[in-house]
């Protein structure tokens, strides 16, 4: 059977079973601090969150699940964050056994590279620097946690958080001070801000551009095509997010912040839609500006190859040039020197659909089921699964059984990419070899 499935569909099936060994782990008693388990549901709407590096939850992540619950969430997230796939070839390269096409070509696909060549050595480089990173970000995140919270629950909570910000799961322990608070009691701290916010962004950049920063340092001119619209993109979106953020929480939510507070949060606010889940502000509290701003970032989410979900920021570039190239009656999409070509402008459309749909009929089906909440808390709801960005105003544990189901599927969706879902089902089927005659339609 294994033979039978395409690389597309090894990936989909292997996260499905992930989540599955997931969920039996978290429905085990000794997962829940009152011993007696949280049911299929729950437990399976925590490990797609977590194997999906999304982040919504059902029940509050410290106060609901013991040590070996809140392990399992993140060795859950940080499988889901790498790939099982990139760690698995990882293994394969430790235990020096040979990695043959198959698994070179399950790796391109898992990481989304440009290329096939170099993907082992790209595997290496994934590895020791996610395990670089994280750690200089758990050490850092220690120095704040330690006085706070002791020396081994401040070693525990600064390595889970580090994990969780740079897989940008967006999942936290500060639920023994508030349930459901996040990071909000550290909104004008600005090493955890910092900290945070660099982890969430580098993990969200992408593989391929760690890979080009590493070999070609500071050189940007030398940079690929890629990693030049991902950077170029991110630091937009960072730094208008920001500002739009600013505009529309100044007489509100950062009405009584010193400016110190008022930055921090405003940045953190841009961050981590794109796809974090961590929020240092009350999310239920949004003027509906934020909200939109916030739905809007979290459909765009982070880069290709990366931790991040979303329609990915060179989606959105080459949507954005080739509505620009049409409105000046141009042909081709030219940017940084280079022509992208109508691969590169096919993809990106249907991506963008496939997500713009899915998010769509799903936010229509939620607000016939959850027919007494505003629509704004079920956009965010909607994207925020299909973003895998776990961003909520806390409708998660209070909608229905069929609305969790429904953003279970979103969050699978949305890990393996909508495009990536739809082909799962239907990439073995052989098109027809017969063009039928061309007839030309009125459009707009």
């Amino acid at each position: 059977m294994a033979k039978r499935l395409s690389r597309v569909q090894t990936i989909a099936l292997g996260f499905l079973l992930i989540i599955a060994a997931g969920t039996v782990l978290l429905m085990l008693p000794c997962a829940s601090r009152n011993g007696e388990g949280v049911g299929f549901l729950n437990a399976l709407f925590t490990a797609t969150s977590s194997t999906c590096v999304t982040g919504l939850v059902v029940v509050d992540t410290y106060t609901n699940w013991t040590l070996f619950g809140q392990v399992v969430i993140i060795l859950l997230v940080q499988t889901g964050g790498l790939g099982f796939i990139t760690i698995g070839v990882f293994f394969s390269i430790f235990m020096r056994r040979k990695i043959g096409l198959k698994e070179r070509n399950l790796i391109q696909e898992s990481v989304n590279t440009l290329q096939i060549g170099g993907t082992v050595r790209l595997v290496r480089k994934i590895v020791c620097y996610t395990a670089f990173i994280e750690g200089a970000g758990a050490v850092l995140l220690m120095v704040r946690f330690i006085p706070q919270f002791g020396l081994a629950k401040g070693i525990w909570y600064g390595v889970f958080h580090s994990i969780s910000a740079f897989c940008n799961a967006g999942f936290d322990l500060m639920g023994q001070f508030e349930p459901y608070a996040s990071l909000t009691m550290y909104y004008d701290d600005i090493l955890v801000n910092l900290v945070i916010m660099a982890l969430i962004i580098v993990g969200g950049i992408g593989f391929i551009v760690w890979d080009d920063i590493s070999v070609h340092k500071w050189k940007v001119n030398k940079y690929l095509l890629h990693s030049k619209i991902v950077l170029s993109m991110t630091l937009v979106l960072i730094v208008g997010g920001s500002l739009c953020f600013y505009l529309f929480e100044r007489e509100n939510l950062l009405a009584g912040m010193d400016a110190q507070g008022q930055i921090l949060s405003s940045i953190f606010g841009a961050v981590t839609p794109r796809t974090a889940g961590f929020n240092t502000t009350d999310t239920a509290s949004y003027t509906e500006g934020s909200r939109l701003l916030t739905v809007l970032l979290m459909f765009i989410g982070g880069s290709p190859g990366s931790t991040a979900g979303g329609v990915k920021t060179t989606t959105m570039m080459v949507i954005l040039l080739y509505i620009w190239s049409s409105l000046r009656n141009k042909k081709g999409l030219n940017i940084f020197g280079r022509r992208l070509d109508e691969d590169s402008i096919k993809k990106a459309s249907t991506v963008f659909f496939i997500n713009l749909l899915l998010a769509s009929v799903s936010a229509l089906l939620m607000c016939g089921l959850e027919s007494s909440m505003p629509l704004s808390d079920i956009f965010m709801e909607v994207f925020s699964a299909i973003g895998t960005v776990g961003i909520s105003t806390g409708i998660t544990r209070d909608i229905t059984v069929a609305s969790k189901y429904l953003l279970i599927l979103l969050m699978y969706s949305g890990r393996i990419g909508s495009m990536s879902f739809a082909l799962s089902f239907t990439e073995k089927r052989q098109g027809s070899l017969v063009k039928l005659p061309i007839e030309r339609i009125t459009i707009g």
